[in-house]
């Protein structure tokens, strides 16, 4: 059985491809909302065969969330399945540990084909995409100006940052307790706050709880 892990914050689509996937006799598909939940599974011991990622998702993106993953299993097959050109991030994108890519446009069936493809361990990849990357002079940096919106992540160091927040450490104990300066703890709390889009040490925390972004603490 091929045990699929998908993740994707758009309802629609994601019961819309766990519904045809689960169509073929040999797929088995894991629908999940966000990147804190897949990480909770792969924690927990779960294995998947292949895992399908939204590459454009809030708090973890998919290319946070594949950095995570591939920190706990190295060798992970991991899609990013999108509805946005891949191009401006693709090179950050398999120096991450992407194994492929796949639109969101594409048909059911070269969908199926895909996963396939990238288990026997091949990629399947736009010609567009092909002829761009056999240009010497290709510079593709994480984000242009072309409207396509930037990959903003909650990153690891973020995160416990925020959990050492939620215990009530000051900015000299997380200092202290992650070999940083103070400066670079209050860069990182600036950071955060951008994210989450919040203005206190309190939001940040409320936020980070409703994402699952820390482990249940009482607020101080």
């Amino acid at each position: 059985m091929i045990r699929i892990l998908l993740v994707d914050d758009h309802p629609s689509a994601r019961d819309g491809t766990k519904f045809r996937l689960e169509e073929e006799p040999d797929m088995s598909v894991t629908a999940v909302q966000s990147g804190m939940d897949a990480i909770a599974l792969i924690q927990a011991g779960e294995r998947f065969s292949i895992m399908l990622f939204d590459l454009h998702m809030p708090i973890i993106s998919g290319l946070e969330l594949t950095r995570r993953i591939i920190e706990i299993h190295p060798h992970a097959n991991i899609l990013i399945y999108t509805g946005y050109d891949i191009l401006p991030n693709f090179n950050i994108l398999i120096e991450a540990g992407v194994s492929g890519f796949i639109s969101k446009a594409s048909s059911w069936e070269y969908l199926v084909q895909s996963i396939r493809f990238a288990l026997q361990g091949e990629s399947i990849l736009p010609t567009a995409l092909l002829k761009q990357l056999r240009r010497s002079d290709v510079v593709l940096p994480i984000a242009d100006h072309s409207g396509l919106p930037e990959l903003t992540s909650i990153t690891q160091r973020e995160q416990t940052i925020l959990q050492e927040i939620s215990l009530g450490k000051s900015n000299k104990e997380i200092a202290e307790l992650l070999f940083m300066s103070q400066r670079n703890v209050e860069y990182h709390l600036s950071r955060i706050f951008e994210k989450l889009h919040v203005r206190s040490r309190f939001e940040a925390i409320a936020e980070a709880k409703k994402y699952g972004l820390i482990k249940n603490s009482e607020l101080l």
